[in-house]
């Protein structure tokens, strides 16, 4: 989702515009997400050799309960499933020794003591992630949705008052959940929580659709990434109506459409995220939707082009002699 040349684009463009500017003034660039447990531990425990040496022995107690599992969290997760042993215990004593010594450390630097407990809570919350994802139900999911949440509320807090925020996630996460068959299921998502807790701060959700094209994703789970041909939207969806109201891009702000009978009805709405299946189109794919309550505005593309990834290597049927790894 992040390594194509189109964010590279804009990484350059955000450092060209906060050349100059004061501190207050710059735009910052972040992540929300988990999936860095391991890089996480080690960001705190190069931080706690440089800052504070004495406070290390917390931070390897967690290192040493995940060593055997090779930096392997699918591994650890699964274990915790046949011993009801886990490492929770220390993830969440290493974040909270960072947080008791939080005066102390952020005296010498804000921005780098925020990042390192950013990184602790990413260990904490990572742990329980794959544990529940072992376990199957809605449990990760949201742990993963709230920690984003959180994380987002930490960064206006960083910033301060007047900081404002654009995030970048699938639909599934910025959708309200409530008005899709996600509600059904027990699981929240970011949107949703983001809309509870700040519905009077001008928080704005947007949708993106596409009636055909073509996209970056994968066929599973960590299965290589290629490009994907999307075929024309399922007949009845909200992607086939905005097609067949004109086969031109829209944007479509719904303020005032919380009674406009058909806009309110429930229909499919495509989801495609890091795994796809183009195949599955008939049976698969589609959100049960009211678009103009999970959303406030949508953008709707009619022919999408896919992304270009920084690292898309084709991989050909005979290896030539002159790569270097050989056969």
């Amino acid at each position: 989702m992040w390594a194509n040349e189109e964010v590279v684009e804009l990484a350059e463009w955000l450092r060209r515009h906060n050349d100059g500017l004061p501190d207050g003034r710059k735009v910052g660039f972040y992540g929300l997400d988990v999936y860095s447990l391991w890089d996480s531990l080690y960001a705190v425990l190069g931080y706690l050799r440089k800052v504070d040496p004495s406070a290390l022995p917390s931070a390897l107690r967690a290192f040493r309960c995940f060593e055997p599992y090779g930096e392997d969290v699918q591994e650890y997760a699964r274990a915790t499933v046949l011993v009801p042993v886990s490492c929770e215990e220390e993830v969440v004593e290493l974040l909270r020794d960072l947080r008791r010594n939080e005066p102390r450390y952020a005296a010498d630097g804000r921005e780098e003591y925020f990042a390192t407990e950013q990184n602790a809570l990413v260990v904490k919350d990572a742990e329980a992630y794959y544990r529940a994802m072992v376990r199957g139900g809605p449990e990760s999911w949201n742990i993963r949705d709230r920690h984003m949440t959180e994380t987002l509320e930490r960064l206006i807090r960083q910033y301060g008052p007047g900081a404002r925020a654009i995030v970048w996630e699938h639909n599934t996460h910025i959708g309200d959940a409530r008005f899709t068959d996600m509600a059904d299921d027990g699981m929240v998502n970011v949107g949703q929580l983001v809309r509870e807790r700040h519905a009077d701060d001008g928080v704005v959700l947007v949708g993106f659709g596409s009636h055909r094209g073509t996209v970056i994703a994968g066929k599973e789970w960590e299965a290589p990434m290629e490009e994907m041909r999307v075929p024309p939207a399922r007949p009845g969806s909200w992607e086939d109506v905005l097609h067949r109201a004109g086969a031109e891009d829209k944007l479509l702000l719904f303020e005032g459409l919380l009674r406009a009978g058909d806009f309110l009805e429930e229909r499919g709405h495509r989801a495609i995220g890091v795994v796809y299946h183009p195949e599955n189109e008939r049976f698969g794919n589609y959100v049960p939707t009211v678009l103009p309550r999970r959303y406030d505005a949508f953008c709707y593309i009619d022919e999408t082009r896919a992304l270009h990834p920084l690292h898309l290597t084709p991989v050909p049927e005979k290896v030539p002699e002159t790569y270097p790894w050989g056969v």
